[in-house]
Formats: C-alpha cells, sequence, structure tokens
C-alpha cells in the first residue's frame, strides 16, 4: 500500500515485502531542474572536480544534437503520428521497423478499446487477438522499472502493435512493435529501428526476424550491426554516395521543407520529482480550492506536520497524511505530499554559516563573507544526486539574488569506499520461503542481503534471522546438508547492504588510534579498499614504538633536554615535509608511512631530545589524537597539542650528508659508490673507476665516457 522507489523492487516485487509491485500514473511536484541543463554543463568547466566525475554528470544530463522525425500511422480508422528522436539521420532510409516503449500514450490507445479501433478490429480479427496479446504484455512489463530493464537489456523482449506507421522517405509501411529496452524517459519513448547499424536494434531484429539493410558501405550485416561513424550512403535514395555529414545535412532539410523533421537539441536529464508519499519530510505549503493548488499565505508559515494516529499510507495509497483529522486551510485540503530528503541537502551548507538567522535562510553580510564552499569531501555516488540537485538549487537561488555565487562547492575530492562481503537469502518469489544459496537456481527467487551479524563462516542463523524482521517470523527454509548457505559479493560497505563493521568491539580491543590510523594507511583516498582487519597489526606495533619512544623500558616518560642530533633532525623534517605534503594532497596513507619511518628512525638513534619528540607529537595528532594529547600533557606543555603551532620543516635536514651512487657499465649495475653529498662531478668521475667492484669490470676496456647523474647515479661507457 505505499509508494517505493526504483531500487527498492526486484523482479516486479518489493525487496522488504516480496509484495507484488505495479507501476501508476501519479500526480506529483517536480522542480524544473531541465531549465538548467545548459548552464549546469557550462558550469561544469570552472569546477576543481575529477574529469571523471564531470564526466558522470555530462552523460547524466546527456545533451545530443539531433532530429526529430515525424511517423504518420497508415490506418485512417486510426490516425495517429509518433516523433522519433535521432543523431543517425543519414540512416533513414535503413529503418525498418519502429519500437514503442511499454508506457508510450499511443500503446494506451491501441490497447483502449475506442470505437474506432473496435471497428477496425472487428474488421480485422487477427488484429484484435493481436492486440489481445499486446495487453498482456504492456500489463506484464509495467511490473518490471525501467531500472530493470536497463539491466536485463540483453533480454530480448517486445511484441508486435498490429500496426504500422509510413516511412516519410519510400512510403512503405513499417511495422511498430513494443520493445522492453526502449524507455519513455529517454527521447520520445519511441525509436527507429536501424537494425544494420544499431546493435540493440539489431538484436532486436534477429530476434523477431525483422529485415535488415544496410546504408553504409563495409561492414557485415550478416553477422553483426556495422556501427559506422564514416563511410558512403548505399540503399539511400537520393543520397546514394555521399558520405555521412553530407547526407544528414541533405536529408534533414529535405524532411524539414515537407514538415516531417525539425533540428532539436534533446537532454536525458528529466525534471526532478519532489514528491513523496511519507509522513516525514517538509509539507508543500500548497492548498486545493476546487482541485486548483494556491499557495499558503507567507503570514501563515511554517506550516508544520501535524500530529496522525497510524504513519502508514491509507488502505487506497494515499499518503500518510491522508489520515490527519484537521489537514486543511481555511477549509481547503492541503496537499498531502511531502519534500524528499534533498530539499534541505541541497542548500543546507548556507544554513550552516547563519543558523540563527531568523530573517532569512541566510544574510547578505554571511553569504557574501563566506562564499561557496572551498572544498567538498564526499562520495561519487552523490554525483547524479545531491551533487547536481545542489549545482541546480544554487543557480536559482543565484537568480533571485539571494546568494553571490552561481556554483556551491568549488574543490571536490570523492574518497573511495571501504569494501565488504555482503550476505544474501533467497527468497522464493511470492512466498516467505527461503532457498539455500546452492539450490536456488531450482526456484525463481529474489535475492536479499541479510545483516553480516547474522551469518557466521556462511551459514545464516535461522533462528536469529526469524527475529531480525518482523516480516520473517514465519519464514520457512530449504536446506543443504541441514544447513542454509548465503550467497556473498563484495560491496560498498553500507548500512543499507547490511555490512556495516561495528568499531567499538575493534576500539575496545585495540584503541581507537589504531583504528584511525589504520583506516588512513589502506591506501589513497580515492580508491576503494577491502576491509580486511589482520592489517591492523602493523600498525598496532607502530603506537607501541612510539610509546617506547617516549619511555624507558621501567616506564618512566623519558624526553630530556638533550640538544637534538643532526641524524635526528633529519627524520624529524623528513617527515614533516612528508605529513605536509602529505595533508595538502589528502595522500594520508603517505603521512603514516613518513611518521612509521620517523620513528623507526629515531629509536635506532636512542632520541630522548624534548625538542625533537614535540614537534613529533605535533604532527602525529592530526592521525592519533588520542595518544598526541596524552604525550602532549606528560611532556607539561600548554593547553591542547591542537591549539599548539603546527610544525615547519627546515630544508637544511632535507639534504643527505651522503649518497650512494649506484655505478653503471655499458648501463648495467655493477657496484655502488657512496660519496658526499656535495662531491663535485669531476670528483665523482674520478672516483667511479676506482669504487670496489669496478676494476675488474674495466680491465682491457678503454673508458670513453662517464656520466654522472647528480644525486642519482653514474654510468661508465667503455
Amino acid at each position: 500500500g505505499t509508494v517505493l522507489a526504483n531500487d527498492e523492487v526486484e523482479g516486479g516485487l518489493s525487496v522488504r515485502g516480496g509484495y507484488r509491485v505495479e507501476q501508476k500514473k501519479m500526480s506529483q511536484w517536480s522542480l524544473r531542474i531541465t531549465a538548467y541543463a545548459d548552464r549546469l554543463l557550462a558550469g561544469l568547466a570552472g569546477l576543481d572536480w575529477s574529469n571523471a566525475l564531470k564526466e558522470t554528470q555530462r552523460n547524466w544530463i546527456g545533451k545530443s544534437i539531433g532530429t526529430t522525425l515525424t511517423f504518420q500511422g497508415t490506418d485512417e480508422a486510426f490516425p495517429f503520428q509518433i516523433e522519433t528522436f535521432t543523431t543517425r539521420t543519414e540512416t533513414l532510409f535503413g529503418v525498418t521497423y519502429l519500437v514503442l516503449a511499454p508506457e508510450h500514450p499511443l500503446v494506451t490507445q491501441m490497447i483502449s478499446w475506442s470505437p474506432k479501433i473496435a471497428q477496425l478490429a472487428e474488421q480485422n480479427p487477427s488484429l484484435l487477438a493481436q492486440i489481445n496479446e499486446l495487453k498482456k504484455h504492456v500489463a506484464k512489463s509495467k511490473n518490471h522499472s525501467e531500472r530493470e530493464r536497463l539491466q536485463k537489456a540483453n533480454e530480448i523482449a517486445g511484441i508486435f502493435t498490429g500496426f504500422c506507421a509510413t516511412h516519410p522517405l519510400t512510403g512503405q509501411p513499417i511495422p511498430i512493435w513494443v520493445g522492453d529496452y526502449v524507455l519513455m524517459t529517454y527521447g520520445t519513448g519511441a525509436v527507429m529501428g536501424v537494425p544494420a547499424h544499431d546493435e540493440r536494434d539489431y538484436a532486436f531484429a534477429k530476434h523477431f526476424s525483422l529485415p535488415i539493410i544496410p546504408v553504409i558501405s563495409g561492414g557485415n550485416v550478416t553477422e553483426a550491426a556495422h556501427v559506422a561513424k564514416k563511410g558512403k550512403l548505399i540503399n539511400s535514395g537520393f543520397v546514394n554516395g555521399l558520405d555521412i555529414p553530407t547526407a544528414q545535412k541533405t536529408l534533414v532539410e529535405h524532411l524539414e521543407k515537407e514538415g516531417k523533421a525539425r533540428a532539436t537539441t534533446h537532454y536525458r536529464l528529466r525534471d526532478a520529482v519532489f514528491s513523496r508519499q511519507r509522513y516525514w519530510g517538509e509539507p508543500f505549503p500548497i492548498y486545493y480550492k476546487n482541485g486548483t493548488p494556491h499557495p499558503i499565505s507567507t503570514e501563515d508559515l511554517p506550516l508544520k506536520l501535524p500530529a496522525i494516529q497510524v504513519y502508514k499510507p491509507s488502505p487506497t495509497g494515499r499518503p500518510p497524511l491522508s489520515r490527519a483529522n484537521d489537514w486543511t486551510y481555511k477549509g481547503h485540503p492541503i496537499a498531502e505530499d511531502t519534500m524528499p530528503a534533498w530539499a534541505g541537502s541541497s542548500w543546507y551548507f548556507l544554513r550552516y554559516i547563519d543558523p540563527k538567522n531568523n530573517q532569512a535562510f541566510v544574510g547578505k553580510e554571511a553569504v557574501t563573507y563566506w562564499g561557496a564552499v572551498d572544498f567538498y569531501l564526499g562520495g561519487k555516488e552523490h554525483a547524479t544526486g545531491h551533487l547536481i540537485y545542489a549545482r541546480f538549487w544554487t543557480k536559482f537561488l543565484h537568480d533571485l539574488d539571494f546568494v553571490p555565487f552561481s556554483e556551491p562547492f568549488k574543490k571536490l575530492v570523492n574518497q573511495g569506499m571501504i569494501q565488504s562481503p555482503s550476505q544474501f537469502v533467497y527468497r522464493i518469489k511470492g512466498t516467505n520461503q527461503f532457498v539455500s544459496a546452492g539450490l536456488k537456481d531450482h526456484h525463481e527467487t529474489t535475492p536479499l542481503r541479510v545483516s553480516i551479524n547474522l551469518v557466521q563462516n556462511g551459514i545464516l542463523n535461522q533462528a536469529q534471522f526469524k527475529k531480525w524482521r518482523p516480516d520473517f517470523t514465519n519464514a520457512t527454509f530449504i536446506l543443504e546438508d541441514g544447513h542454509y548457505h548465503c550467497g556473498q559479493a563484495i560491496e560498498k560497505m553500507s548500512k543499507s547492504k547490511h555490512n556495516t563493521i561495528d568499531p567499538l568491539p575493534i576500539i575496545d580491543r585495540y584503541g581507537a588510534d589504531a583504528l584511525r590510523l589504520y583506516l588512513l594507511f589502506l591506501g589513497p583516498i580515492e580508491q576503494s579498499k577491502p576491509w580486511m582487519l589482520e592489517g591492523i597489526e602493523g600498525v598496532v606495533r607502530f603506537t607501541k614504538k612510539v610509546w617506547r619512544l617516549f619511555h624507558q623500558p621501567d616506564g618512566h616518560f623519558s624526553p630530556t633536554d638533550t640538544p637534538p642530533s643532526k641524524p635526528a633532525l633529519q627524520a624529524l623534517h623528513r617527515a614533516i615535509k612528508v605529513v605536509h605534503t602529505g595533508i595538502e594532497r589528502f595522500a594520508f596513507n603517505t603521512c603514516v608511512s613518513g611518521l612509521m619511518i620517523c620513528v623507526n628512525k629515531l629509536l635506532a638513534l636512542q632520541c630522548t631530545s624534548k625538542a625533537i619528540l614535540k614537534d613529533f607529537i605535533a604532527i602525529l595528532a592530526p592521525f592519533a589524537p588520542h595518544m598526541a594529547e596524552h604525550l602532549w600533557q606528560l611532556a607539561h606543555e600548554k593547553g591542547s597539542v591542537t591549539q599548539a603551532p603546527f610544525p615547519t620543516y627546515n630544508p637544511i635536514y632535507l639534504e643527505e650528508d651522503q649518497i650512494a651512487y649506484p655505478i653503471a657499465i655499458n648501463g648495467k649495475v655493477r657496484a655502488k659508490l657512496t660519496s658526499p653529498s656535495n662531491a663535485t662531478q669531476a670528483t665523482l668521475q674520478e672516483q667511479a673507476p676506482k669504487a670496489p667492484g669496478i676494476p675488474k669490470w674495466l680491465q682491457g676496456k678503454k673508458i670513453k665516457k662517464i656520466i654522472v647523474v647528480p644525486k642519482r647515479m653514474i654510468n661508465i661507457v667503455v
């Protein structure tokens, strides 16, 4: 009895309850994001975002410049037109069929049994039978979301409607089909089938034995579609022999003169549905008078959600607010839908900078001072949701002169996902019976993710599973070897996937700093990483080494006023540079690595100099804050380490005293020469032939030249 999102439906059934789902048309509020499509595309150029993220948004907006073509129906008793959008007008002579989305309005008309169609069907009984089959096919397709149909694009599903249209160039009748691979939300919901030059059209035509006419030279359409972007036109009447660009131009001009085509810019982007049939969320400040919506007066805002006894939808599927006793405004009904979560998430960053302003969502002075967000860290999964909505919302606010900028987030970095094994159970469709993974292929099942806490070594705890959710209380199981074996897949760690790891037991065992260091040390921030707790042991050893660096074996705190040695200063300042550079580049894994190298070096030097150790605590603090704060207090330093000046490195201490030069003879390394870092090129050229292990390779040979790459290597050419 409720409305579900696409990702809550699998195989025509609700993921949570296993109930049959049917798609219905509903009145919805939407935001006209399509009016901003070109500006959303243009604005990407000035953003410091990854190219991959920008490309995702470009593809989502999906700007295509092409032609809208009109096909006329062939039956006078049932007149209709079909509009299709194409960027490949040059292939028009290769059209052998048309395909409509199951939701296309014309399909509804074909099965609606108006008097004209009934009369036509009476004259043609085979058409009547075909329409009945069409009706069944469309009803079945409505149980599958567009997302499911896209995922099953390789599964060809379609049916002939019984009607034909006239080819705009040849005048020949073209059969009209319904195909699940055509979506109503893209283009016009109708596709001209050119099987010779499109892979999906080719597969559809082959499956249903439809004609395949090549119209571009090259390729062998008996084996595969010839997806050509270059070539000469063939089998194409008055454009035969023309190249593709010329043929496109000629055909569009010809069809425009006849009123059968027009140049069109199309966007994949659709207006954003803004209604939710839920109780939570902001209610719409809209009331209806004689069925017409009106805004509630500003003086009567804010509109607050009413108290209701039951938060479920009504028995007829109306939103929960329909259950409110008096959800009216001046005697008129108020809108029953609520706004989605992104009604707030699209602009919340603006409220952060002026949270106590009771006159406006953000004041001019505050927004002028703070400006747009300088840096945003977030997941790439928001590319076609929050990130594009926030950009649209900001442009709209800018147009109203509420904010002085038109892009919300200047720089953006996508963090990689922590990955974890998800566990699956398999419910037999239409039942509350679950079949073990090894037997699932013998039944028609829907996979459901189950909490990883209910699974041990791949075996489901059936008793705990029944207690996990009320709808599973009466679940029954088909077992293997007396056990229920779960399926598994590696996915991003997410609450919705029930594969999250509780950090508290890990913190209890290893400490919060060890967990924090481990997560930072897993790898570059942009990369996804698998969760493998075994790796935390190395980080734990590092924290123990840090503790030993500051304490004597008997446990006494050991830093002294001993002046720092040059090797200790070199180790510290190299670490400071690594941390500085790493933080600026968000390469936190290299920061942790630099700290590890520094600790090992200082331990080897038996360093106790407080001047060194104090600065080490400061650079450790961002990565292991609890340990750093504790050591800071033990050192009797003032205030908190988080308030201390962050150390800067001195380039003097970054120089090596000595450099070990690999010595190659004709490009093959034979030995090494350790020399002072300030040694001249002439000195190195003199020392290299005499270095230990080199003379034996030079016996009886004449040295042509000695090449010195400063601070890198030496190559002797003989």
